[in-house]
């Protein structure tokens, strides 16, 4: 393919490429400068493929054609900025305009002041994450419904306004290639590969933390009987919210959680006082029915993992246990480097239960609040319908808040359910219960984790935690030869086999936030060795294999997140 430049020089490539990597292939300074191009004369994104000879033109913003580019992609941050801040927000349209750029947007309470101050910090956040940029293309009416889905109702009348067969140009920002949405499952998100690798890890740690802090791990069907949901209460105060189903002309309902099931398992067999605290965990996928409208992301969502544990315990055992899950959730929180604040939240009007319980209930929370020396506030009147309940807010890297971790004490459920344990005086006696959760959805937490982290997650986190960049087709079988000794160690390692300038291969392993970068030459193969550029460090230099292994590995082991190396 022939590539001939504004200036008149020409550029030959086998094979496609987009106008930005031919930029990138003239100059790094070029590339950052340009906005988009002109191919033949006619105005491209830069992340147009080019496959054919071509006149190509690379536009700055000293050009008119530039600065509306610009603009345009601007505007698009603008919205990403707005959607991250207030979800519920509607999308119009937002081009660039002679003397800038604006965005329709619709919203139930109107943008003030302090708002646009707040979208303008998340801006430019958004433009430090130097986040990858997708186009793909979408037909008319697989557009529609994507924005149907989406709860975008002014996108569908643009897009109904096209002509029939018309393909629409889609730009996806920032995703990481973890997870998909799809009309065919609206509110309900597919996980990629790279996404079931973080999913997993995160449950891996889940399990080792709870068989650490003694749980054991327990999982109950995703459909049940409608009597049972009758008997825990649900039926009456969340069936709007449950998805119904006849099996043998019987009612059943999908689980939106999991306790009723923790409930049957706890009274599978005879308990005594012996066998209490029983602390029992289940990573429990739930189905809750949400209005389209309220979707969004993996933040709202129709199906979900629920890190659920349910403590059965006696009344002398509440304020241990309490103070147990609070240490647990402390921990979590910290790993991932949140600040988070404590709620207590109290009897609702629509509840169940003796004022004798509520109070019984609600000073036990309070209580190992105090004792922990945790500050609180009291939220009065939110606590769930059967007892009240401590929730942890915790505080992202821009300051945003997010309910995740909760305890709820529960003297309903049990006696619902009619749970007993022998106790020392050999008399039958009603257990208490615990409802926890750390991560909340995992799913959502996800959600946090990718925009705390901007994408670049701790390396034992991260979905491919390094990457072999072998100089040349020559130094293939030595980097493949470095990747099986990285596998071997329980790292998770890709190589990059393509016919791609170093360069290219680098900025590419930077973009997808790739913790390590492994170059191996003729020298780094002559000697054994591997060039490490990092994340956190750029260059640092070379370093035999088992060496760099070991340092890695002990990085994952314990979990530690490398601090930035910034440049004097």
């Amino acid at each position: 393919m022939r590539i001939t430049l504004k200036d008149g020089s020409v550029k030959e490539y086998e094979g496609s490429r987009s106008a930005l990597d031919i930029a990138k292939d003239i100059s790094e300074g070029l590339a950052r400068a340009a906005t988009s191009a002109k191919v033949n004369g006619d105005i491209v994104d830069l992340r147009k493929e080019i496959s054919e000879d071509c006149e190509l033109e690379l536009l700055t913003f000293d050009s008119e054609d530039g600065k509306g580019a610009f603009w345009h992609t601007t505007s698009h941050i603008m919205a990403q900025a707005v959607k991250r801040l207030y979800p519920e927000t509607k999308l119009a349209i937002g081009p660039s305009i002679d003397n800038g750029f604006y965005y329709d947007l619709d919203r139930e309470t109107p943008f003030v002041a302090e708002d646009l101050e707040k979208i303008e910090t998340e801006m430019k956040k958004i433009v430090k994450e130097n986040l990858s940029i997708e186009r793909f293309t979408k037909s008319r009416e697989d557009a529609i419904a994507y924005f149907k889905e989406n709860g975008e109702p002014y996108k569908v009348e643009l897009v109904e306004d096209l002509p029939v067969g018309e393909e629409i140009s889609f730009y996806r920002q920032g995703e990481l290639g973890l997870f998909m949405m799809h009309e065919a499952g609206p509110g309900f998100p597919f996980f990629l590969p790279k996404g079931m690798v973080l999913k997993n890890t995160l449950m891996e740690y889940w399990r080792e933390l709870h068989k650490r802090n003694g749980y054991v791990e327990i999982a109950t069907p995703i459909i049940l009987s409608r009597h049972l949901w009758e008997n825990s209460g649900h039926w009456d105060h969340y069936k709007d919210n449950m998805y119904t189903t006849v099996i043998d002309e019987e009612d059943f309902a999908v689980k939106p959680m999991n306790c009723p099931g923790g409930m049957l398992v706890y009274k599978s067999e005879p308990r005594s006082y012996k066998d209490l605290p029983l602390r029992a965990g289940e990573i429990g996928l739930v189905h809750r029915h949400e209005k389209s409208g309220a979707l969004h992301g993996l933040f709202r969502v129709r199906c979900f993992n629920q890190d659920d544990a349910h403590i059965f315990m006696m009344p002398e055992q509440i304020r241990d246990e309490i103070k147990g899950v609070a240490r647990l959730i402390d921990e979590v929180y910290s790993l991932f480097g949140f600040k988070y604040h404590v709620e207590l939240s109290t009897r609702p009007e629509d509840s169940m239960g003796s004022d004798e319980d509520w109070e019984m209930a609600t000073e036990g929370l309070r209580g190992a609040l105090d004792d922990l020396g945790l500050d609180y506030v009291v939220n009065e009147g939110d606590g769930a319908f059967y007892g009240p309940k401590i929730d942890f807010h915790l505080e992202d890297s821009i300051g945003r808040t997010w309910q995740c971790g909760t305890i709820q004490l529960d003297m309903q459920m049990p006696q619902r359910f009619d749970l007993e344990y022998t106790g020392a005086d050999g008399e039958k006696h009603r257990p208490i219960m615990i409802h926890r959760v750390a991560f909340g959805s995992i799913e959502r937490f996800i959600g946090i984790l990718i925009e705390h982290f901007a994408g670049a997650f701790p390396t034992w986190l991260a979905p491919v935690q390094v990457k072999v960049l072998p100089i040349s087709e020559k130094h293939l079988d030595y980097g493949k030869k470095v990747l099986k000794e990285l596998e071997a160690a329980g790292i998770r390692a890709e190589i990059d086999e393509r016919a791609e300038k170093i360069g290219y291969k680098i900025r590419e392993a930077q973009m997808n936030k790739i913790p390590y970068m492994l170059v191996v030459g003729a020298k780094e193969e002559e000697q054994e060795l591997v060039a490490v550029r990092s994340r956190f460090a750029g260059d640092e230099g070379q370093k035999g294999i088992s060496e760099f292994i070991e340092a890695v590995k002990e990085e994952i082991a314990s979990k530690t997140q490398r601090e930035i190396v910034k440049e004097d």
